[in-house]
């Protein structure tokens, strides 16, 4: 692998471990600064900013790519990292947080130019590999981050905040000295229709048929999101978790469906088809979600982790019947769109999710899973009454 790739692929991976970095953290971190009692709505609101920041300013940094170059805007989005988790490592008030949570979503946004610059750097033979690697990449960095930030925060709370911006440092000067320029700067003026972010949603409206299945993408992406709003304040109401044992069991539930996801799709689509696969996958997760519901013993969240695998299986199947809801030449505009729904959703459900943890938190915090289960039932009779094309015998191969 070149040096190039190193650095992408290391600012990949990065981006992942600051998101969930924060995850163990968090409800302490409001907690200090804001000395308020439920902090659930607090955390919803953080999360759906950096979701929010992320959605808008993707086409933005992608369409500045392409007019002065990928490395400045990487370079430029490493600076902001690095200085922004600095700034949130002694970060007083709960107004500072925010916007150094809004800066962190937006320099995260450079992901699209880290596709960009794969794509302008790799032949097209290597294209599939080095984009699995990304992924691949991606998924461990989400890993490593919630367990480094519960071990960390444990003897510091802000410790994490630190190491976060000494890691993206380190990355920024290894760029200075190895990253060259991918492409060469365009004189075009950049299409300001381009970078709004609502525009890919126009095509959904000119193609009504394809309603029913962005729907059950939505639902997935924002019930995905209770994990990372709800997660640690559960862990630490029913069980006294720290941030160590808050960490640990959502590394362990980011392994299961990293592993769930790598392995398991292909074998459980032959052996039941892609629809029966999808509503497996939602039973699987659902089981698992209600006996996290009324456990009152730690040891049980994980022992009932591989359950949660078979969660893993059902995204992956619903990505392969999307793609035959399209033709060949329209899937480029579909996998945007589809990355446009899973962005919105990220900024909606954080907010639905921590107000209803804030309504019985004090009763019966389980109850948040149910929600889950709940939001989730809503996409079962629109899996069964889906209408999709058979594969084609070269497809199923």
């Amino acid at each position: 692998m070149n040096k190039a790739l190193v650095v992408i692929f290391t600012t990949i991976g990065l981006d992942a471990v600051g998101i969930g970095l924060i995850f163990p953290i968090l409800p302490r971190l409001i907690a200090e600064v804001t000395h308020a009692g439920n902090v659930a709505t607090y955390i919803g609101i953080m999360t759906s900013l950096y979701a929010a920041m992320q959605f808008i300013c993707a086409p933005v940094l992608g369409a500045l790519s392409d007019r002065l170059g990928r490395r400045p805007v990487l370079l430029i989005s490493m600076t902001g990292a690095a200085v922004n988790y600095l700034i949130l490592a002694f970060a007083p008030h709960l107004w500072m947080l925010l916007i150094g949570r809004a800066v962190a979503g937006l320099t995260s946004a450079n992901i699209s130019v880290a596709s960009a610059y794969i794509t302008d750097i790799s032949a097209e033979e290597t294209r599939a590999r080095r984009f699995g690697l990304f992924n691949a990449t991606f998924g461990i960095g989400f890993i490593v981050g919630p367990v480094l930030g519960g071990i960390l925060g444990d003897y510091w709370l802000r410790l994490p905040f630190i190491a976060a911006a000494v890691f993206n440092a380190s990355n920024l000067l290894l760029a200075l000295l190895v990253l060259p320029e991918s492409r060469k700067p365009s004189r075009e003026r950049i299409d300001l229709a381009a970078l709004n972010p609502l525009r890919p949603f126009r095509w959904l409206i000119s193609m009504r048929g394809l309603l029913p299945i962005i729907t059950v993408f939505f639902i997935f992406s924002g019930v995905g999101e209770v994990y990372g709003t709800c997660w640690a304040l559960w862990g630490h109401d029913v069980f006294g978790w720290n941030g160590l044992w808050i960490g640990l069991s959502l590394g362990t539930y980011g392994a299961c469906q990293a592993l769930a996801q790598m392995f398991l799709p292909g074998p459980a689509v032959k052996l039941l088809g892609e629809r029966a696969t999808i509503l497996t996958g939602l039973a699987g997760t659902s089981l698992a979600l209600a006996v996290m519901a009324f456990t009152t013993q730690a040891w049980i969240v994980f022992a009932v982790m591989p359950v949660f695998v078979l969660g893993g299986i059902g995204v992956p199947s619903l990505q392969s019947m999307a793609t035959r809801m399209v033709s060949g030449e329209q899937q480029g505009q579909f996998q945007g769109l589809l990355a446009s729904v899973v962005s919105l959703s990220s900024i909606v459900a954080p907010l639905g999710f921590s107000s209803f943890y804030f309504v019985v938190q004090q009763q019966w915090p389980g109850a948040i899973w149910l929600s889950a289960i709940a939001v989730y039932a809503i996409t079962v009779p629109i899996v069964l009454a889906l209408n999709i094309p058979r594969m084609k015998t070269a497809e199923a191969v």
